[in-house]
């Protein structure tokens, strides 16, 4: 039955998922690149301001990922992403503008509460579109908006910042989204029996394939008996971990490659962009051979672990060999990236679709708060020893202990009727 589902959706979707994404991604990463340019100065930004600013962003997207995921789940994923777009393009334009670090913590606050809608919105709608054996490289082509939005951005923030100063970066940035709204509108469907470009055996075949895979799995009445699922609260528990480490990265990258000797803002903007190419490559991959041996545990994993090892090696390495430290700073960060399409696929597969997106909401409010932990603490941390190397600790912990629970998580008997 998979075999005759419509290509049609890859074809008319995914581009228009895949930017719809990438847009949210160019909002948040940016700010990074503000904040290793002469933004601080301008706005009398401390170092410790400069962290909490960088982690607003992901303490206001903890709020709304559940109620965006019930909305999206009952009503309509289009419509939310819809006005998202429109919000956070004002937002983030609007950056560009401000005069004083006060109104920079509110409009990154916000900015993280309209973009918070976004992901679970996303995934949802994934849900209602590809089957089990598809959603491992659907959730990555929409995922692969992260790095492959973080490489060319840093290329082209490095320019931009220095050709017309941050400011202009932010206004300019902001604009696209404001634009993309209305083709996401036009385009998209809510579920297969709306879309006219299906025809109707295409879109009957979609709804009963989506059906029948809904029979194996245990019924769960309502969103608090799926939050009582243990390990819906161990994939949280790792989401935190895995995050503190990906975005005290993200987030810290290019100030970490700025302090380095005749280091350009061009320069660093290039340099910051080596491992999402990485990271691109790796996402490609695991969700391919994830999908194809229906495996998702040894397919997150040892991504993870791998991570925990380059940034731990580069600790060791230090500040004594700049090359070696980037490279291991480079294959961390595409490590860290690599699983996120088979990692989303897993909870699709433990609960029915009713809860599910919930689920992904609540896993992925914890990734914000990881995140949060992550901008915060690791800029933190940077400021107040003067280098990088407890940073990298505290990352390779986390990814460490991301990596174990993921293991513990998916290991489970046959006789259990789950995927790995």
């Amino acid at each position: 039955m998979e075999k005759t589902l419509s290509i049609k959706r890859w074809y008319r979707l995914m581009p228009i998922v895949f930017i719809t994404y990438s847009l949210a991604y160019l909002d948040r990463a940016n700010f990074s690149f503000g904040a290793a340019s002469n933004m601080a100065h301008e706005l009398a930004i401390t170092p410790a301001v400069s962290s909490l600013l960088g982690a607003l962003f992901f303490l206001g997207y903890f709020f709304f990922q559940v109620p965006g995921a019930a909305y999206a789940e009952k009503k309509s994923a289009k419509k939310l992403v819809f006005w998202s777009l429109l919000l956070w393009g004002g937002f983030a334009a609007s950056t560009g503008v401000l005069s004083d670090p006060y109104q920079l913590m509110i409009v990154r606050f916000m900015l993280g509460v309209v973009e918070s809608v976004v992901m679970p919105a996303m995934l949802v709608f994934l849900c209602h579109w590809f089957t089990k054996g598809e959603r491992s490289k659907a959730n990555t082509i929409l995922i692969l908006g992260n790095p492959v939005t973080v490489l060319w951005m840093s290329i082209v923030s490095g320019y931009l910042l220095d050709i017309c100063g941050w400011r202009m970066m932010f206004i300019l940035e902001g604009i696209p989204p404001l634009i993309w709204a209305f083709f996401w509108n036009k385009m998209v469907n809510n579920h297969p029996h709306e879309a006219t470009w299906l025809d109707k055996q295409e879109q009957m075949d979609l709804e009963l394939a989506l059906q029948a895979e809904q029979k194996g799995i245990k019924p769960i009445k309502n969103y608090a008996e799926a939050f009582k699922n243990k390990k819906v609260i161990l994939l949280c528990v790792q989401y935190f971990l895995w995050s503190i480490g990906v975005y005290g990265f993200m987030m810290w990258l290019p100030s970490i490659l700025k302090s380095a000797p005749n280091m350009t803002m061009v320069l660093t903007g290039w340099l910051s962009s080596v491992p999402y190419l990485l990271a691109i490559i790796g996402m490609i991959l695991a969700s391919y051979f994830s999908d194809k041996f229906l495996n998702r545990r040894d397919f997150v994993w040892p991504f993870l672990f791998l991570g925990a090892i380059c940034f731990y090696a580069s600790y060791l390495v230090g500040t004594q060999n700049f090359m070696l430290s980037y490279i291991l700073l480079v294959l961390a960060g595409g490590m860290m990236y690599a699983p996120y399409g088979p990692f989303f696929a897993i909870i699709p597969e433990l609960l029915p679709s009713n809860v599910a997106g919930g689920a992904m909401a609540l896993i992925n409010s914890f990734g914000a708060l990881g995140s949060f932990t992550g901008a915060y603490v690791v800029g933190l941390l940077n400021s107040y020893t003067g280098g990088y190397g407890v940073s990298y600790m505290l990352m390779a912990i986390s990814l460490l202990l991301a990596a174990g629970i993921t293991y513990y998580v998916c290991t489970v008997k046959k006789s259990e009727g789950e995927v790995q």
